[in-house]
């Protein structure tokens, strides 16, 4: 009698463990199949992030419209479908006289706010619950990653002109007619060229993330510690491309680098219309 008390309970201890792990293991698979069909809060889907795209695109489109028709580009849409694709004004960069010239500091900030205005727009019409997130992410991109970096970049190259016929005197030179003498040579005069674009730009990238953090802390009252993103180095292109044309001025380089300015200057406008709040 015992022996079959203790079968019995054996039996229904087992059912009973059995079905609390299967049990467990449906709400587990469940949930991880929900989670999979839902976005998370802090995400918003590919169609409203393409959205937000091309509202940013399509924001820039006057200024650099603009830009085209100053610089002798026709604006009618037939004569833009007849002409090669390499001849318009977001491609052509030589003759460089010929080409739009995009490393502009007021262009530059032109279509930067229009992206931004764009991305805001758009993010307003797909994502209105989280506007404010919105909003402060605006002035982050306008103020810490744009006009920031773009007065340390100007002020670098302004300088650098200034003092370069100086810095090119001192400029060691190998005298030899040999190829490698040659190369050499010009790597030598390249130096200066570099550190006076690329110094002025880490600084502006730092200073930009320090007023961004200075704008949420002193005006949203926020202790935020924003760190440099991959996304942040995206509108730099332009401070790079414009410090490049500033110190190489005419260069076929500088312009050839000009076309992407526009292109990188649309991740501004993304990066506000999907800005969300924390939750």
């Amino acid at each position: 009698m015992l022996d079959r008390i203790n079968t019995a309970q054996s039996n229904n201890s087992k059912y009973f463990l059995n079905t609390c792990i299967n049990s467990n293991a449906g709400n587990n698979n469940s949930a991880a199949v929900q989670d999979l069909q839902t976005p998370k809060s802090d995400e918003l889907s590919k169609r409203k992030k393409a959205f937000v795209f091309a509202t940013s695109a399509l924001a820039m489109t006057p200024v650099i419209a603009y830009k085209s028709k100053k610089s002798g580009f026709s604006l009618n849409p037939l004569k833009i479908i007849q002409t090669p694709a390499k001849n318009w004004a977001l491609f052509k960069y030589k003759p460089v006289d010929k080409a739009v010239d995009f490393a502009k500091a007021g262009g530059i900030i032109a279509m930067a706010a229009s992206s931004i205005v764009g991305g805001l727009i758009g993010g307003a019409i797909v994502d209105k619950e989280n506007f404010n997130a919105k909003k402060k992410e605006a002035l982050n991109q306008i103020l810490g990653d744009v006009l920031t970096p773009i007065g340390c970049v100007w002020a670098g190259a302004k300088l650098f002109k200034a003092v370069q016929p100086k810095v090119d005197k001192i400029i060691p030179q190998i005298k030899s007619d040999k190829s490698v003498a040659k190369v050499a040579n010009k790597v030598l005069k390249g130096i200066p060229n570099a550190v006076a674009m690329l110094v002025p730009l880490v600084i502006g990238i730092l200073a930009g993330n320090r007023v961004s953090n200075d704008i949420n802390e002193k005006l949203y009252h926020k202790k935020v510690d924003r760190h440099i993103r991959i996304t942040d180095f995206a509108p730099h292109v332009d401070d790079l491309c414009m410090s490049i044309s500033m110190v190489n001025e005419g260069s076929t380089t500088g312009s050839l680098m000009g076309r992407l300015i526009p292109w990188a200057l649309v991740v501004p406008g993304f990066e506000t219309g999907t800005a969300r709040d924390n939750k």
